[in-house]
């Protein structure tokens, strides 16, 4: 189908894949992981001031580690593709660098509101709302702007824009989904109203991003809906399906539960939504691969040399496993539910 694949026995052919896998894999892991935690940031807005420092201690112990996946996965794109770094960093400068002050932005607010004054608390307060949202719509912009192809025009612009705000929701679907699991009483319940009004909006950006990325290439239109493909990928999209309703019906019959002390289901949005993270990545990176830029970049154009990958292979190899360990062990220390946050 691609002429311009090289032997796949030789390390110049498989060592791109293999880093395009890590990468993918790192970025999926940070969607999902700093996700919610982006998503409890955008949701403090609406909560009162008790339930703000019982939304920060769900997220305290985890939220930096999660970050370490965007580094992992930038790094990789920097050291290994840099022809598609400097070409994907280029055409997203300006949403990258909102991206970044949203994340700067988060995290100073994050320690300062702690020692902050009481009249300086809601100050910083509402600077992690702002950060959280930032950092969120501009991945979403970012993504939007990939599906498109970089393209410059209004509407791909507008597409951009509405990706990122769909992205805001989803990142409020997994962020209520979190604090339902964390969380008890009047603020579990408040979750469960964010999580439903911010289903739909999620269910629409992935509908907009499926029909969106098929035409904005022939070769990935062909690879969806040419035979036998289209039997083979239609799973998907019904799956996708299946799990929103699945966190729509949990949803309705939560609020009846947990006002009777009963925690039966509470992992159900949550879990439901990382399962419909994992579908729209693999549908993604279905439709993407072996292109870094749709039709322009591939993975194995303007890669570094096979001797410079094997020695970041090798550091892969190291690092990976501590990141993988360590996410592991806090996780399962600070399980359970969260607490008032203390200092």
């Amino acid at each position: 189908m691609y002429d311009f694949i090289p032997d796949l026995s030789q390390p110049a052919g498989w060592m791109p894949i293999v880093f395009m896998g890590v990468m993918g894999l790192a970025m999926l892991a940070y969607v999902v992981l700093d996700g919610y935690d982006l998503g409890v940031g955008v949701l403090m807005r609406r909560a009162s001031e008790d339930d703000k420092d019982t939304m920060i201690a769900s997220i305290g112990p985890f939220w930096d580690a999660n970050e370490t996946w965007l580094v992992l996965g930038i790094g990789i794109l920097l050291t290994v593709f840099p022809l598609a770094h400097g070409e994907i960093l280029g055409a997203l400068y300006l949403p990258v660098a909102l991206m970044l002050v949203g994340l700067t932005l988060r995290g100073v607010a994050f320690d300062f509101r702690v020692k902050a004054r009481a009249r300086h608390k809601p100050a910083w307060n509402r600077a992690f709302y702002a950060g959280s949202l930032l950092a969120s719509w501009s991945q979403g912009y970012m993504l939007g702007a990939l599906i498109t192809g970089f393209a410059g025009d209004i509407w791909s612009m507008l597409f951009s824009a509405a990706i990122g705000l769909a992205l805001v929701a989803a990142y409020c679907l997994l962020g209520a989904g979190w604090l339902i699991i964390k969380t008890e009483g009047a603020l579990q319940l408040q979750a469960v109203q964010w999580a439903r009004g911010s289903l739909w909006f999620t269910a629409a950006g992935i509908a907009a991003i499926s029909l969106a990325t098929p035409l904005v290439s022939q070769s990935i239109f062909d690879k969806w809906f040419a035979f036998p493909y289209i039997v083979l990928l239609l799973p998907i999209p019904l799956a996708t399906l299946i799990l929103l309703l699945v966190i729509g019906r949990s949803l309705r019959r939560l609020p009846v539960r947990l006002a009777q002390g009963n925690e039966y289901g509470a992992w159900v949005p949550f879990g439901a939504t990382v399962g419909v993270f994992l579908l729209a990545f693999y549908g993604l990176a279905y439709s993407l691969f072996p292109w870094l830029v749709i039709d322009r970049i591939h993975l194995w154009q303007g890669t570094t040399s096979p001797g410079s990958m094997g020695v970041i292979l090798a550091g892969a190899l190291v690092v990976l496993p501590m990141i993988v360990g360590y996410t592991v062990f806090a996780y399962r220390v600070f399980w359970g539910k969260s607490t008032t946050l203390k200092y």
